[in-house]
């Protein structure tokens, strides 16, 4: 029985190595400080030398980070090559055993990473995007149909405790401009309208994005052309807009706009005092904010081992914020200006999924703590210096899993831009929280009756 002891103990001082104090951005603080400051050729020579991260537990961040550096290189194939092994590592659902045991027992840091909700429905608009640029708008459709078909699936799984991120608006807006694009406006108008209900039912009022304008404006003008009268006289009243059609422009382009990064994760702490029961169950009390969570010992041995008056301390992830310095954008040409409307809030749909899953999180997070104090009570009891080491071993690897797709957007805003037919000088200009304006060329050659898509990426 010593010798087990002894060797959970060899086990749980490895993980502690292993994982450390530092948050996962502070091990990584220079892919991270080349990504944010837009040295990209440093950031793919960084992740070139990781031969480690391709197959440990944070292969899929890896390959995460790989596809958004190739998709800022410009290299659309890479990045979507990239993209697509993380989407099968997202997929494959086999379970580690041993790793999932020594998670219990330490930290999550010790199992593969698994991906938050909207992080996976991201890898399919990075994709759909890439897509557009190089002008393959049937394999950007699928992307965008994958994004809602992952999102019922992903809320299947909370049937009693839904997730206010069950839809996505930028989704079916993008559907929609790739119907439009195609000049099939019936689908387009589907998509639009789809897209409008998503923001005015969920967006608004929980990730304080509001209907763009411009969506607005495409709702009536698809339905003008489709001849939906009554659609369009109810989306007239409900806009308090009147549609006056107008010719087409001899091309148009639709400008995306990323702003900033996204929050990272680190982790905050709470006590808890650990209340021995009757019939062996431990319940875990913080009355400061009214928690109360009950676990079943597994064995009377085990409820014994728990003293009858505790405290412990049970970490969990939180997200900071990464505030853009730059606070809207307007893209001009030499006719008009178009201001970026907000479309997607990373930022806030990443703090409210957390906030969504708060009791779970922690429920989890408790079940960590109760197993550690399990093991060590019993090892108290073979041994009273084997159990000390536990416990000081215990309280080490306690952590929160602070791992997230840190090279993620803080917010993604769009506009449609009339073109001419040829040279096409635009400058997009950057407000900056300074009163500064930032401004950058953008330059494209079109043909006339065509769309196009053009992504760009203003960091912090």
């Amino acid at each position: 029985m010593r010798n087990r002891f002894r060797c959970w103990i060899f086990y749980l001082t490895v993980a502690v190595i292993l994982t450390g104090c530092a948050t996962y951005y502070k091990k990584n603080l220079k892919l991270y400080q080349a990504i944010e400051t837009g040295q990209f050729e440093a950031a793919d020579k960084l992740l070139d030398k990781d031969t480690k991260s391709p197959t440990n537990r944070n292969s899929l961040l890896y390959y995460l980070n790989r596809g958004y550096v190739s998709w800022m290189l410009n290299d659309n194939q890479q990045s979507v090559d990239f993209f697509n092994t993380a989407e099968r590592i997202i997929d494959d659902h086999s379970f580690n055993i041993g790793a999932e045991a020594l998670s219990l027992v330490t930290n999550p840091m010790m199992k593969p990473y698994h991906a938050e909700d909207f992080e996976i429905v991201m890898v399919n608009c990075f994709k759909a995007i890439s897509f557009m640029q190089v002008e393959n708008y049937e394999a950007a459709m699928v992307e965008c149909r994958r994004i809602n078909l992952k999102l019922n699936q992903l809320n299947d799984k909370y049937p009693s405790h839904k997730n206010r991120y069950q839809n996505d608006a930028f989704a079916h807006t993008m559907m929609g401009l790739l119907y439009d694009s195609n000049g099939d406006y019936n689908n387009a108008f589907i998509a639009y309208r789809n897209a409008f209900n998503a923001y005015e039912n969920d967006y608004a009022p929980n990730f304080n994005v509001q209907p763009p304008q411009q969506l607005k404006m495409d709702i009536l003008r698809t339905a003008y052309m489709v001849g939906f009268r009554e659609e369009l006289d109810f989306y007239e009243r409900k806009f308090d807009m009147k549609y006056t059609h107008v010719a087409k422009p001899e091309a148009e382009m639709i400008f995306f706009w990323m702003n900033g990064f996204g929050p990272v994760k680190d982790e905050w702490s709470v006590n808890f005092t650990i209340v021995k029961g009757a019939g062996g169950v431990v319940t875990f009390v913080n009355e400061e904010m009214d928690l109360s969570f009950p676990f079943p010992s597994v064995s009377s041995s085990e409820g014994d081992a728990f003293s009858n008056l505790k405290l412990v301390r049970a970490a969990f992830p939180k997200y900071v914020e990464r505030k853009p310095v730059s606070v809207s954008a307007v893209i001009t040409s030499d006719a008009a200006s178009y201001p970026l409307e907000p479309a997607q809030n990373i930022n806030e749909i990443a703090f409210k999924t957390l906030n969504d899953r708060f009791m779970r999180e922690m429920a989890s997070s408790l079940l960590r703590v109760a197993a550690k104090q399990a093991l060590e009570g019993v090892a108290r009891k073979e041994d009273n210096g084997l159990g000390t080491v536990l416990s000081i071993v215990n309280a080490a690897t306690e952590k929160a899993d602070t791992r997230n797709w840190q090279s993620l957007p803080y917010a993604i805003s769009y506009a449609r831009v009339p073109l001419t037919g040829g040279d096409n000088k635009l400058t997009l200009n950057v407000n900056m929280i300074t009163g500064r304006t930032a401004a950058s060329d953008v330059s494209i050659e079109a043909q006339q009756g065509k769309t196009y898509f053009y992504a760009f990426h203003t960091l912090n």
